[in-house]
């Protein structure tokens, strides 16, 4: 009897956990129809298709390899992997363990579905990079914050026309901007980040991610324009594009 293993993911924190649960309902169907034996399931949530050590992953090539399935099941090609070099990769270990590669979109994968689907995958991936700069400069030259929100300042929700909301609206919070201003003073009186931070956390006052202050997150760094004593942004000038961020191909660190 064929047996399969059933993979699921979705790619980040915003989407919904039931797609895993959607994605694996439409694969035991399918399974069912076919005949085929469930040996497993595994499921990678809010994780990227470019990440390569998937912990679902590689529990799917784990019982592939040692002989526990024969079939690798997924909703498309792209929910196994974005990029090229590790859908090729994969595709080679499954073939060679005498397996193989079923999806929902395509049917069963072959090399022109690895060529193809990577070549896709790429392009998408190069395209929605495009389109997330292109987001960034609009919202820039609107006067709205490309970013995530700095301490002092609070999301402002507001829909256009469409109904769509507006991105990039901020406001001043004016706790945090009590704490900012009162930062500022101190250190122009003489006193020290170390200093500054163990008063605020002596009185309780959490810092900009919750829990206790420390020194580099008041004075930052000069170059990269962070921390509370760096932040242009309080001083009102915004600064945008200021770092990019690449993977290296072979460790994928950013």
């Amino acid at each position: 009897m064929t047996t399969a293993f059933l993979y699921a993911r979705y790619s980040t924190s915003l989407q919904s956990q039931e797609s895993v649960e959607d994605q694996f309902h439409l694969l035991r169907q399918r399974a069912e129809r076919e005949g085929w034996a469930i040996v497993g399931e595994g499921a990678d949530r809010a994780i990227s298709g470019t990440v390569r050590d998937r912990p679902g992953l590689q529990d799917a090539m784990r019982a592939i390899e040692r002989g526990e399935a024969t079939v690798l099941m997924a909703e498309s090609l792209d929910r196994i992997s974005r990029d090229q070099e590790d859908l090729a990769n994969l595709f080679k270990r499954v073939r060679f363990a005498g397996g193989s590669i079923v999806t929902l979109s395509e049917g069963t994968i072959g090399a022109i579905h690895i060529g193809m689907g990577g070549t896709m995958s790429a392009l998408f991936l190069e395209q929605l990079a495009d389109k997330v700069r292109r987001g960034h400069i609009g919202r820039v030259n609107a006067g709205r914050i490309p970013g995530g929100i700095s301490y002092g300042y609070r999301a402002v929700r507001e829909f256009d026309a469409q109904g769509e909301p507006v991105r990039g609206l901020r406001e001043i919070d004016p706790d945090q901007a009590a704490i900012i201003r009162r930062i500022f003073a101190e250190y122009a009186d003489g006193a020290s980040p170390v200093r500054i931070a163990h008063q605020l956390n002596s009185e309780g006052i959490p810092a900009p991610r919750g829990g206790l202050w420390r020194a580099n997150a008041i004075t930052g760094n000069r170059k990269r324009g962070n921390g509370i004593l760096h932040n242009q942004l309080y001083i009102g000038r915004l600064v945008y594009n200021r770092q990019s961020f690449r993977k290296d191909p072979l460790t994928r660190k950013r």
